[in-house]
């Protein structure tokens, strides 16, 4: 039976890129958006894949979106926390707002996910989850404390929950990208754009089936040697 995984953010940018990625390996494909609903239902139509509407911030609705797709598709083996918001600004203009909606979409919906799904992971003895992180998380940006903050406490996050789960047979991977060549990142201005080309070594923005593969890699049945890892995707543009 094809297992089932689930995207949050899955339906635009990278999250779609996983999701079409995961359904061509096989896998039953649900996913989550928080807000277009009108780009979720072309995507679905496109693709096939069923779209879920809650909001990952909120702690109810992710347990009551996970209750959903286990009656519809059956329990949840694969989960990729991919959905994030970017609300910038500098430290002395950020307003609390800011501050919070970044940590509550990007950090704490990790927690909201990982919690509805693994206690059954547990208890079936298998799971996968995959924490989208970013290169800003673990270099820093100028006008990014809250979005930085959020990707760095998911490589963190990542860490702590690979050491419980790795004795059940559940892995836990972070993917840290570069800048990759979606909606957000074509919206920079052209010529900010051109200096964020020329740090990159290989001389591109990534593409997201290239994140898309990674994630494929990491939750492949295969894959339960390697857990508690970040894997930079980034062409070059930070080593550590």
């Amino acid at each position: 039976m094809a297992r089932v995984a689930v995207v949050t953010g899955g339906t635009r940018g990278i999250g779609e890129a996983i999701s079409i990625a995961l359904r061509d390996k096989g896998y039953k494909v649900a996913a989550n958006y928080g807000g277009n609903a009108e780009v979720a239902a072309a995507f679905t139509k496109a693709t096939g894949i069923k779209s879920y509407k809650w909001d990952v911030s909120d702690f109810a609705q992710c347990q009551a979106g996970i209750k959903q797709i286990e009656a519809d598709l059956g329990p949840v083996d694969i989960l990729v926390n991919n959905a994030g918001i970017t609300r910038d600004g500098t430290m002395h203009k950020m307003s609390f707002e800011q501050w919070n909606q970044v940590i509550q979409t990007n950090l704490s919906s990790c927690f909201n996910m990982c919690r509805a799904v693994i206690e059954g992971m547990r208890a079936r003895k298998f799971g996968r989850i995959v924490n989208i992180g970013s290169i800003n998380g673990q270099a820093g940006q100028y006008g990014q404390v809250n979005y930085a903050a959020a990707k760095s406490g998911i490589h963190g996050f990542t860490k702590a929950l690979a050491q419980e789960g790795a004795a059940a047979g559940i892995t836990v991977n972070a993917v840290a990208p570069g800048y990759i060549d979606t909606d957000m990142v074509r919206a920079v201005p052209p010529n900010v754009l051109e200096k964020i080309v020329a740090r990159i070594p290989v001389g591109r923005l990534g593409k997201a089936s290239e994140i898309a593969r990674t994630v494929c890699f990491l939750v492949d049945d295969e894959g339960g040697f390697i857990t508690g890892s970040t894997l930079s995707v980034n062409g070059g543009q930070h080593m550590y």
